[in-house]
């Protein structure tokens, strides 16, 4: 059955792998699958046609036969369990992978998210400029937290894993900020994300459709 994602027609980041379809890309990519990728205008988006497949009407989507899914984490959990090459063989290790799928979106993304919101959605609030160092200080809690569990290893538990696709994506939100050059620990390993190959053909596919 043929996979078909849903992608920004034009990122607001300009192609720069923040897009969430980044994440459903890679995590395809990682695993040899081929898919297909259906461009949806930001008006197109809070149409019926596309609510029906995101109540929300946000991207991505994930299509497979009579599947639909939305929210990268359970579309990247769909993939991994089901495909070989994003989860370890043992139950143990698997259980763990996706206790760090979740950890990245619950826990580390949120305050970043919160930084993001701030600055581009309420810059031109009152509160923004008194908030800003709270938000800032909260992710270099999280942040150190992280860098202390990641430690001298290149992956957080073994090799490579969905649950590093995950975390790397939600940190690569952090790079414009200078935020995660505070952690060197964590600046590399986001950037041993970056250069596998999965990664950056996913990168190259959603930079092409945002290309001048």
């Amino acid at each position: 059955m043929t996979i078909t994602i849903t992608a920004f027609e034009k990122s607001p980041d300009g192609g720069q792998g923040l897009a969430r379809d980044t994440r459903v890309r890679w995590a395809l990519e990682e695993a040899g699958l081929a898919y297909d990728v259906r461009l949806v205008s930001f008006a197109a988006m809070k149409q019926p046609a596309h609510r029906a497949l995101h109540p929300f009407g946000q991207i991505p989507t994930y299509e497979e036969g009579d599947l639909v899914l939305f929210e990268t984490g359970a579309i990247l959990l769909h993939i991994a369990q089901s495909h070989n090459g994003l989860l370890p063989a043992d139950s143990d290790g698997r259980a763990r992978a996706m206790m760090w799928i979740f950890a990245a979106l619950n826990t580390v993304e949120p305050p970043i998210l919160e930084l993001s919101t701030s600055r581009y959605a309420e810059g031109d609030k009152p509160w923004t400029q008194e908030r800003l160092p709270l938000i800032k200080d909260r992710i270099r809690a999280t942040l150190q937290q992280l860098s202390d569990a990641l430690g001298n290893a290149d992956w957080l538990d073994g090799d490579f894993s969905a649950g590093d696709l995950m975390m790397a994506s939600v940190l690569l939100r952090l790079r414009a900020s200078g935020l995660l050059d505070e952690y060197p620990n964590l600046a590399a390993y986001v950037a041993r994300g970056e250069a596998r190959p999965a990664y950056q053909r996913a990168f190259a596919a959603q930079l092409a459709i945002n290309a001048p």
